[in-house]
């Protein structure tokens, strides 16, 4: 079979990919929202310094940043998004101000003509853009420093330890409720920030973002025409914010821009014609594929004689599921802090263990455990592919196994000290607590996880280096394997690209090439060539078929996938074409994602194909799993919420977790299990498997995880939404909306779902554990496979 066209289309789509992303990338540091040398009123008085702004940034991160609420929509659910809460409190307090002083009365009670003259007037005030580009200083009115001050008073006695808000400000607070009422709805401790010197530098910081929302990108920045696409894209009906008119918010006309719904629509054309143009491909494919019929009487993989350094990689696999276990269980404790908000069942947790750590911890484990099985099972891969074990394999497996404990546990820690409010703001940014979800780890131990990735690339090379040496079709499943290798490797990399205080825009912009293109980009590439390897080695699959399938959908899912990074960056101060080309991209991420049945269903057919096979069920079951979350979670939820006119009243609420736990759990942690599995089958004795308790944990896991979006996330997050829409985004966070009975009822709905999901993951522990103890075993054995008749040319050769 020729592979060069498909190697081409491979190279092509990733070399333009890679163009348009760096291209706009450089645009946004052109282009992104300023921050100032001053805010400064119009009779000179000095508000804040920028100095403080990129300090109140890091004091931010330091105290969980986007794990404690979110600012520009990305972040954690419970406490508000900062920048739309000072937002529309701080107008709330201009329009009262403005109405006492003009009318000697509340806003609320003004007619309709003098709420009209008020309303235009905050418009004008908060929308129009006094940033001068020579002074660069941000000018404001005496009014709205007034207003800056009144916030700042507010979010002390959030922030702090009062019992009661200053009398001037009471009236903007959710429901008239007192500061300790809000700590408890947001899940916040007392004295989350104990150094009032901390606490205005993170108020200059909110301001700047809120500012970012409303303020009109100058109209000159919308001229960034290097094609028709931009051309369209950059000339937007009206003026729109730097965030395209996020968050939605009345009071000063923050609503969809002509861009927004353009795109949403032409996204919704683009993902119909994908699909239609996909399904007649595969149609034509499947009926040129031949049928592979000459499969293997017995189990090629018992006949596998694990290597010294195989083996070694079996602590990685009770590593992965011990860290499951703390990951659930951190999630469990997350999840109650949305009904109780500073404790767990009356003990008073919050105070050694906030929820901005255990969503933390939550989250991070994920990526750890998640990744640490898809390496182990690389390095338990590599020297089976090639039949080679070099020199010296196992003492770096070991090394990399230790490097990767101190990691893990070194940064936990970090995370929770830094929340302390004991570092310094440098200290905290490098060992602490860097407050980006899903990078939250110091910049310490992100390079020392980055040294250990390429450590871990080295030794995959070596390893599989060997087997480039032989004949046959294999070599270019092995170069699709060591392309995928070396991403996984490379693009941590941009995880360090953005400094202590770099521009929030920039540095979000950074990190979701770790959180899109890192985590479900090449990671997901790397799996399928590894699930590609093992159906080889089985002799499910044809060398020559499998190649085949790899190269085309990772082309396929890059296409959409590389570009498709913008969907993230809609509204965090980003120029109108990367709206247009995220809304394109994210939609043609969903194509391949739409005939996953047809993978679900061949998968599935595999556990039928000979009798041997079916030791191999439940591992292959989690391969369809995978498959059913791929439709399910990263492609119809994920659609969900990546059209921008979704997306622009969805950001930052609960229907995004629903596409988070599916997808990143559903897809990426079941690949992860099933891997898992496959690996302890091959490491293991070859005594039958007694999958009874095996069983249970998948169908609890599934439909745990099922029960817990359906009856629980997605109610939550759908009734945010036409919150969201009737009357903003700031109503569909406040505790006035979260805290009603029914949202109460919804979320502990959740426990339904998150008991039985818990004990599908105990099963998995005890089944696991039980591969050790004896008590998932029989005393049969598995009938032995000769090895030489079997295994491949290109593996016996050596």
């Amino acid at each position: 079979m020729q592979y060069k066209k498909l190697w081409i289309g491979f190279w092509t789509v990733v070399v333009l990919s890679f163009i348009v992303l760096g291209y706009y990338g450089a645009e946004l540091y052109r282009l992104a929202p300023p921050v100032p040398d001053e805010v400064v009123t119009t009779d000179g008085k000095v508000v804040w310094e920028g100095q403080q702004i990129l300090d109140g940034q890091n004091v931010w991160q330091s105290i969980g940043g986007q794990q404690l609420g979110s600012i520009w929509g990305h972040g954690a659910y419970v406490a508000p998004d900062w920048s739309a809460d000072w937002l529309h409190r701080e107008c709330v307090w201009l329009l009262n101000a403005w109405s006492e002083t003009e009318y000697s009365k509340p806003y609320s009670e003004l007619d309709a003509a003098g709420k009209a003259t008020l309303d235009d007037r905050l418009k004008r005030e908060m929308r129009t853009n006094t940033y001068n580009v020579d002074s660069k200083q941000i000018v404001i009115s005496p009014d709205r420093a007034r207003a800056a001050d009144a916030m700042s008073r507010y979010y002390a006695a959030l922030f702090g330890d009062a019992e009661e808000f200053p009398e001037d400000v009471q009236f903007i607070a959710d429901g008239g409720m007192t500061p300790s009422e809000l700590r408890s709805a947001y899940a916040m401790p007392k004295n989350t920030i104990r150094d009032p010197e901390r606490q205005e530098l993170m108020n200059a910081f909110f301001f700047w973002t809120a500012w970012v929302c409303t303020t009109e990108r100058p109209a000159e920045e919308g001229q960034v025409i290097s094609g028709a696409v931009d051309k369209l894209a950059a000339e937007p009906s009206a003026p729109v914010t730097y965030t395209n008119n996020w968050p939605a918010e009345r009071l000063v006309a923050n609503a969809p821009s002509g861009a927004v719904v353009v795109w949403s629509v032409l996204s919704f054309v683009l993902l119909l014609a994908g699909v239609g143009l996909l399904a007649w491909y595969y149609a034509v494919l499947k009926s040129n594929e031949e049928e592979h019929t000459d499969l293997p009487p017995r189990d090629p993989l018992l006949a596998l004689s694990p290597t010294p350094s195989m083996k070694a990689t079996l602590k990685y696999f009770w590593v992965v599921i011990a860290l499951i276990l703390v990951q659930v269980g951190l999630g469990a404790v997350t999840a109650h802090y949305g009904v109780e908000g500073e404790g767990f069942y009356g003990i008073p947790l919050a105070d050694y263990l906030p929820y901005s750590v255990t969503r933390t911890w939550h989250t991070q484990l994920a990526i750890f455990w998640i990744a640490t099985a898809w390496l182990a099972t690389g390095l338990f891969i590599a020297p089976a592919v090639s039949g080679h074990e070099p020199k010296f394999q196992r003492a770096g497996v070991n090394f990399l196994f230790v490097a990767l404990l101190v990691i893990v546990v070194g940064s936990l820690f970090g995370t929770w000290y830094g929340t302390r409010q004991q570092m310094g703001l440098t200290m905290n940014f490098w060992f602490g607590h860097q407050g980006y979800e899903y990078v939250d780890l110091g910049r310490f131990w992100q390079l020392f996880l980055l040294v250990g990735l390429f450590l871990w690339l080295g030794l995959m090379v070596r390893a599989l280096w060997p087997a480039f040496k032989q004949p046959g079709e294999h070599k270019h499943l092995l170069a699709m394997f060591l392309v995928a290798s070396t991403a996984i490797a490379v693009f941590y990399a941009s995880g360090i690209m953005w400094h202590r205080q770099t521009n929030l825009a920039i540095a979000e912009y950074w990190r979701w090439w770790v959180v899109h293109l890192w985590v479900e980009g090449f990671f997901e590439v790397f799996a399928t060539v590894v699930i590609a390897f093992l159906f080889t080695r089985m002799g499910l699959l044809k060398t020559t078929t499998a190649t085949a399938a790899v190269l085309f959908s990772s082309t396929i899912f890059l296409f959409g996938g590389i570009i498709g990074t913008f969907h993230h960056l809609y509204f965090t101060g980003t120029p109108t074409p990367v709206l247009a080309l995220g809304a394109m991209f994210s939609a043609l991420e969903v194509v391949p994602l739409v005939l996953i049945g047809f993978e679900a269903y061949e998968n599935l057919t595999l556990t039928r194909a000979k009798p041997w096979v079916t030791a191999y069920k439940w591992p292959i079951y989690f391969f369809v799993a995978v498959s059913f979350w791929n439709l399910v979670g990263a492609g119809l939820f994920g659609f969900l919420i990546n059209p921008p006119i979704a997306l622009y009243y969805m950001q930052g609420l609960n229907t995004t977790p629903v596409h988070g736990h599916t997808a990143l759990f559903g897809v990426y942690g079941m690949l992860g299990i099933g891997l898992t599995l496959f690996c302890l089958k091959g490491l293991a004795s070859h005594k039958r498997w007694k999958t009874g308790i095996l069983a249970i944990s998948f169908w609890a896991i599934n439909f745990g995880l099922a029960l817990m979006v359906l009856i629980s996330v997605l109610p939550v997050g759908l009734m945010q939404t036409w919150a969201s829409v009737e009357y903003g985004f700031w109503y569909a966070r406040s505790a006035d909306f979260l805290q009603t009975d029914l949202m109460d009822t919804l979320r502990w709905l959740r426990i339904v779902g998150d008991t039985l999901f818990a004990v599908g993951i105990f099963g998995l522990t005890w089944f696991v554990l039980g591969l050790k103890t004896g008590w998932s075993t029989t005393d049969d054995e598995e009938p032995l496979f000769e090895r030489a008749k079997q295994e491949p040319e290109w593996v016996t050769a050596t």
